[in-house]
């Protein structure tokens, strides 16, 4: 299989994360892609994903799929034993509504990289770059109200949320989050001593 990918991605990050909690990470050669808004990969997109994000999963049988909660539904698939993300019952659905909250809690912080570091500075929009902080901190406020969804065996929606709080000390390290939330930055640093997270930070590629 191969894995399309930068290091830097918080949605890569997830996928290769959870390769690396089920055991079949070493199944996976890794990929760099360089994609962003404006500056079309027409070779990525004719091969991989018309929508031209990463990550992408070819799989070992030639197809590819994309989207990184897909990906990793298609991995946890493979280990015989769903782990990431329940089979059925109640946890299922609580299991994928913090998930869903954790990834666009990352969509959220990927706009605003993209709005302060991409879009010429005249044309950036103060009030809608607020607006996505504010849809960050709120979610940040459920998690550390709600202790049962940084707890127990680790998930899907755990793993994404790590994802999250790695990319802000990725491009925000003065951010502030830990001490405004101390119970999910003591729930971070636990999460961050597993081999997965910590093989995994996120990183500028290398210059080719």
């Amino acid at each position: 299989m191969k894995l399309f990918y930068a290091p830097q991605s918080p949605f890569a990050r997830k996928v290769r994360v959870v390769s690396i909690e089920i055991g079949v990470e070493e199944q996976i050669e890794l990929v760099f892609i360089k994609v962003l808004p404006g500056t079309p990969n027409t070779t990525f997109q004719n091969t991989h994903n018309p929508l031209r994000k990463i990550p992408a999963l070819e799989t070992s049988g030639g197809s590819t799929i994309y989207d990184s909660t897909v990906i990793c539904e298609y991995l946890d698939s493979l280990s015989g034993v769903t782990k990431m993300i329940p089979a059925d019952g109640p946890e299922r659905w609580r299991t994928l509504t913090n998930h869903a909250l954790a990834q666009g809690m990352c969509e959220s912080a990927v706009l605003i990289r993209y709005e302060t570091w991409l879009r010429p500075e005249p044309l950036r929009w103060a009030n809608w770059t607020n607006d996505q902080w504010d849809r960050i901190n709120t979610g940040l406020e459920w998690f550390e109200r709600n202790d049962e969804a940084v707890g127990g065996q680790i998930d899907l929606a755990q793993i994404t949320l790590g994802c999250l709080l790695g990319y802000m000390d990725f491009r925000w390290p003065d951010n502030g989050w830990r001490e405004r939330y101390p119970n999910i930055s003591d729930w971070y640093e636990i999460l961050m001593r597993r081999p997965s997270f910590s093989r995994t930070i996120p990183q500028d590629p290398s210059p080719a």
